[in-house]
């Protein structure tokens, strides 16, 4: 195929492809970097060496393999909140259809779609830690952004109704 026909090959795929309204990613927040978790790992460390040492220099060398194991397990917790951040769900929004998937931490993916028309946006005012943010259509029910702080579940839902209330509103005469 040459130049010019793959360009309007190109062409006639963006006019196919329904306009986004609204494209979000939303992630988890990450308690600590990468260089911050070496950092507490390296402090973490430095404290259970010098108390092992202060234990075994007063006979209680026993205690030593546990202070060994406390690094262990703040290692392993830490490394399995960094797993979890790998987690993401996208939610798009075109003229016909609102479009959820969700990426979990080994990369499994799940999606769910909805018609605009019939989308109810269900969160409580004012959110608390503990509120949900469902999307309700057609006996469908899905939670999306449960990791998110109360205030962010706020905005991504006034964000969403509105620009489904654009949609749902038949347009106004001239």
């Amino acid at each position: 195929m040459d130049r010019d026909a793959q360009t309007l090959t190109n062409e006639l795929d963006l006019e196919k492809s329904p306009a986004i309204r609204f494209d979000a990613v939303l992630q988890p927040h990450t308690s600590l970097g990468p260089q911050g978790f070496l950092l507490l790992m390296a402090v973490i460390g430095v404290i259970s060496f010098t108390a092992g040492v202060a234990f075994i220099m007063v006979g209680s060398w026993p205690v030593y393999g546990f202070v060994g194991l406390d690094i262990v397990l703040v290692y392993v917790a830490y490394k399995s909140n960094f797993r979890d951040t790998r987690r993401y769900e996208t939610v798009k929004l075109t003229d016909k259809q609102l479009i959820v998937e969700r990426v979990g931490p080994t990369g499994k993916r799940k999606k769910w779609t909805f018609q605009t028309y019939w989308l109810k946006i269900d969160l409580e005012d004012p959110p608390t830690p503990e509120s949900a943010l469902m999307l309700r259509s057609h006996g469908k029910v899905l939670e999306i952004g449960s990791f998110l702080a109360p205030h962010e579940k706020l905005d991504l839902a006034t964000t969403l109704r509105r620009e489904l209330n654009k949609l749902q509103r038949p347009p106004q005469p001239q």
